[in-house]
């Protein structure tokens, strides 16, 4: 199975227990939501980025050191983290949206 197969699955688990919810929108807290459609962004640009990497080649090591391929593993996930946090692509805002009951 591709990594990418597995994101939705993913999502719609981290979605839920970041809500606290099991998935229903019994009781919808606006900074919930925003923080599981982040993570749920951070997610997916850390897999972009990792996709990147390894479709490229592994820029930062020779590919013979797993420590630094670990490092590099957590590198991206902070940055996708980060990036995610100051607005990213602009993904979670519209999953926010799409996840609150206005």
């Amino acid at each position: 199975m591709s990594d990418w197969a597995i994101l939705p699955r993913m999502a719609d688990s981290s979605m839920a227990s970041a809500l606290g919810t099991g998935g229903s929108h019994a009781d919808d807290d606006p900074s919930k939501i925003r923080d599981a459609a982040q993570q749920f962004e951070a997610l997916l640009l850390a897999q972009m980025l990792r996709s990147v990497r390894e479709g490229t080649g592994n820029w930062l090591s020779t590919g013979e050191d797993s420590s630094g391929d670990s490092a590099t593993d957590f590198a991206e996930q902070q940055f996708a983290a980060v990036m995610a946090q100051q607005g990213g692509i602009g993904l979670a805002s519209l999953i926010a949206r799409g996840l609150r009951k206005d």
